[in-house]
């Protein structure tokens, strides 16, 4: 063929692209051993970009050349170098997909529809990383304040930041949360946040939430000299959900909290996006298992969790840690840990949020797994302290503490009794059935 016409085809070779020009998607494919990938691969980019399962009079070569997706990978796992072995059932495959930049715009909803769209109904294919050009991501703000604005904020430059979430999850009137939110504020917590199942209830408002948490906040910080972030939870409808960000930011809050899979990654780009809400955002966890967890559809946790939310302009994002009750591996964990604080072009790194069962006594193996740019999450591990929330929040410290110092929290608790009351309480928390 001319160099023309191979400009039109569905395929190429990973060096005959540029870089710069399109986003990458690569994916893990199981598919019937009699189904030959390197033939569908190309119908697959086809489908997601200029045509579908026909020929149409409107594909015409001018338009394949600017905007047909190309194969640019195709890897066989194992890679069989010689005929498949008899009575293979099915065949494992990786391939990449290289998709015009032109066709979407620095924009994630027609991003999504390239790259996972109709593919996400194709069989068992799982969308596993996403490499963007620098024009596409220069299209993007980021977090407003990451890592390094909200250390500043709260005057904290070295140590993890504690984050409680105020449990119940819901169903309590106002004043049993603000008693809660005062004790963790009191216990030494950085943030405290409502959960993700209490927005704008009927018998508890974001608005009466905001106005006596924050009050309360002046009153620790002038006994503490420490601050606290609230981050209230404003995740409702569009676009109540903006009214409820900006209402609150009128009224004094210093965070705010979304959930984010929930209310749609646009949505959370357009808050982090919006000049009037100045504070920092939470992004929440909640329905990403639905798009990560089977191991052969969706799309993957680093990506869910990770290198989306921050694009969009999350400066929290809470993770499942793999030491409490989330069922999650360490290599994931650490995953949607880098996919949020490692170098990406001009985007602000995020804080990983570790989250989900958590206990004073995980507090070593947290920060040594991902060092000291971290949130510790906990709810039940704090309010259900033998001391109360108070105790809770200080044994979390005293575990953060500890770590630093590179003293063992056994040591440590010899002299500090709410570190030695939660050892004793949570030394194996599943066997006492937290």
């Amino acid at each position: 063929m001319k160099a023309d016409e191979l400009l039109s085809q569905p395929i190429a070779l990973p060096d005959g692209i540029d870089y710069d020009e399109y986003i990458i998607g690569t994916y893990t494919v199981t598919y019937p051993a009699i189904f030959p990938m390197p033939k569908l691969a190309p119908l697959l980019a086809v489908e997601q970009s200029t045509g579908t399962w026909v020929a149409v009079p409107g594909e015409t070569p001018e338009v394949r050349r600017q905007h047909i997706a190309k194969v640019i990978g195709v890897y066989e796992l194992p890679d069989y170098e010689f005929s498949v072995p008899g009575g293979l059932q099915e065949r494992n495959w990786m391939i990449q997909i290289a998709f015009p930049e032109v066709n979407i715009g620095s924009q994630i909803p027609m991003m999504l529809t390239a790259v996972v769209g109709n593919i996400s109904m194709a069989g068992q294919i799982k969308l596993v990383d996403i490499r963007f050009p620098k024009k596409y991501v220069d299209g993007f703000k980021g977090p407003k304040f990451g890592i390094e604005g909200i250390r500043k904020l709260l005057g904290v430059k070295k140590r993890p930041l504690l984050n409680n979430m105020v449990k119940p999850c819901t169903g309590y009137p106002l004043e049993v949360g603000a008693e809660l939110f005062k004790l963790a504020a009191l216990g030494g917590c950085d943030i405290v946040k409502d959960d993700e199942l209490i927005a704008d209830a009927s018998f508890n408002s974001i608005l009466g939430r905001v106005k006596r948490y924050m009050e309360l906040e002046k009153q620790v910080f002038e006994e503490t000299g420490e601050h606290t972030l609230y981050t209230v939870n404003v995740s409702d409808s569009v676009p109540k959900i903006f009214k409820n960000a900006k209402r609150a930011v009128e009224l004094g809050v210093n965070a705010i909290m979304v959930n984010y899979i929930a209310v749609g990654l646009p949505v959370l780009q357009a808050l982090a996006e919006d000049p009037e809400i100045n504070v920092p955002i939470l992004a929440h966890m909640d329905v990403a298992g639905a798009l990560y967890m089977s191991p052969f559809h969706g799309i993957s946790s680093h990506l869910v969790l990770g290198k989306l939310p921050r694009l969009a302009g999350a400066d929290i994002v809470v993770i499942p840690a793999p030491y409490g009750k989330a069922p999650v591996i360490t290599e994931k964990f650490d995953a949607m840990a880098r996919n949020l604080t490692y170098p990406f072009y001009n985007i602000k790194p995020t804080w990983p949020m570790a989250s989900g069962g958590i206990t004073p006594s995980m507090v070593p193996k947290v920060m040594q797994e991902l060092g000291n740019d971290i949130v510790i999450g906990s709810g039940g591990g704090i309010h259900a302290h033998p001391g109360g929330p108070v105790a809770g929040g200080k044994a979390f410290r005293q575990s953060i503490e500890a770590t630093l110092k590179g003293i063992s929290l056994e040591e440590y608790a010899k002299t500090h009794k709410e570190l030695a009351a939660s050892i004793q309480a949570w030394a194996d928390p599943f066997k006492k059935g937290v």
